[in-house]
């Protein structure tokens, strides 16, 4: 019965759930596909129970194998931890970091800084995934979430990394050949590039104007001959002079900055899609993470620095 569960399956395991192939995984821990398939093989003998149903395309974990999961992570991260606080790696953060980000936003913003990041950390590994949708927060796939707007669920820690309007705008070639919207009421005449993103209700943008007393929100219904679920798609419509977007500001301000694009209703609010850090409780103490949003925090700082 000791032999049921070995230590060095538990991390083993957790690559190969995390790679999604078997090929993948042995590329990732440096085996032939077929060591792989024999150590797994050799891991559900001891168990007793299948832990990945496997076809010629993909594998799936099975109801134990999502049991074995979740509980190799939790032991992993707690030996990381335990290492951590003992202070064998508080000064050079170490190990295994997985990163979820949304897919423009990645690609442009995080995926640099993760380069930085390991450039100066080399013993901490980063598997970054980029994602239209972010995961559920009860996924315990991922390390860091890297996510628009503050999450809800207080089961998590969410720290604000940066502010992040989004902003109305156009190509001057739009405004030019349509004319400019002086209420939140114009955008339903107007041609609205519409994006279709996580939970996000669709086709309505909510617009605040006036002050004080006078303050008030209108909910807009927006129509459009062109709707996408990527924003970088969308943004470049936009300069292309497809008609009006609502963009994170992060997204847009070079084109702002150069004229490419110009701000619509500008006087108007819209809710704000600010950049969260999201990790689970139990990750507090973990100095990778620590270290990896204290980072990306400062970067994020930098290049709104680099930008006002």
């Amino acid at each position: 019965m000791r032999d049921t569960v070995q230590p060095a399956d538990l991390s083993f395991f957790s690559t190969l759930a995390a790679s999604g192939s078997l090929s993948a995984a042995a590329r990732e821990l440096g085996l032939t596909a077929a060591a792989v398939s024999k150590r797994l093989t050799q891991m559900e003998s001891r168990a007793g129970v299948a832990l990945i149903n496997r076809t010629t395309r993909r594998m799936m974990l099975t109801p134990e194998g999502e049991l074995y999961l979740a509980h190799a992570r939790r032991i992993l991260d707690e030996i990381d931890e335990l290492a951590e606080l003992l202070g064998t790696a508080k000064k050079s953060p170490k190990g295994l970091l997985r990163v979820n980000a949304t897919l423009g936003f990645g690609r442009s913003h995080v995926a640099p800084a993760i380069s930085r990041f390991v450039a100066r950390y080399p013993q901490v590994a980063v598997q970054l995934q980029l994602s239209v949708t972010p995961p559920p927060l009860t996924d315990d796939a991922f390390d860091v979430c890297i996510r628009f707007g503050e999450p809800p669920d207080t089961r998590v820690v969410a720290r604000r990394l940066a502010a992040n309007r989004r902003l109305l705008c156009a190509a001057p070639s739009y405004v030019a050949s349509r004319g400019m919207p002086l209420t939140a009421h114009d955008l339903t005449r107007h041609n609205c590039i519409g994006i279709r993103q996580g939970d996000e209700a669709y086709g309505v943008w909510r617009l605040t104007s006036g002050r004080g007393a006078s303050r008030k929100t209108e909910a807009v219904r927006i129509n459009g001959t062109l709707t996408t679920n990527d924003g970088e798609i969308a943004v470049k419509w936009a300069l292309e002079g497809h008609g009006i977007l609502m963009r994170a500001e992060w997204d847009i301000k070079q084109y702002l900055a150069d004229g490419s694009l110009v701000r619509v209703l500008a006087d108007h609010d819209t809710p704000n899609a600010d950049i969260f850090a999201v990790y689970s409780q139990r990750h507090q103490m973990s100095n990778r993470i620590r270290a990896f949003v204290d980072f990306i925090a400062l970067e994020l700082k930098g290049e709104a620095g680099e930008s006002t």
